[in-house]
């Protein structure tokens, strides 16, 4: 495999961006935020080097990464690894993502 770029959807830039946003209220800083950031960026970045290090979902393409509290589900296509939405897994517990 060639090396891959990485590619957010519209759907996990905005939740990536949700997530910084309420932790950034939460604790009334961003340095909780900018950590995270960093942590997920640096954890997306090993994606390139073992695409196929996230765990398999039901979904035939797509894999979910574990990131602490967090998964990232991204699909491996022939020249990039598209990241499809990113899930908080603290929030909605009930709810079970398959996107």
């Amino acid at each position: 495999m060639a090396k891959s770029k990485i590619i957010w959807s519209n759907r996990a830039k905005k939740r990536l961006y949700g997530i910084l946003e309420f932790h950034i209220e939460r604790n009334k800083s961003k340095t909780c935020s900018i950590n995270l950031y960093r942590l997920l960026h640096r954890e997306v970045k090993i994606i390139i080097k073992f695409p196929e290090i996230g765990l398999k979902t039901t979904k035939d393409d797509i894999r979910g990464l574990i990131i602490d509290d967090f998964i990232i589900y991204y699909e491996i296509t022939r020249d990039k690894i598209v990241i499809h939405t990113i899930w908080d897994t603290r929030q909605y517990p009930d709810s079970k993502i398959t996107k």
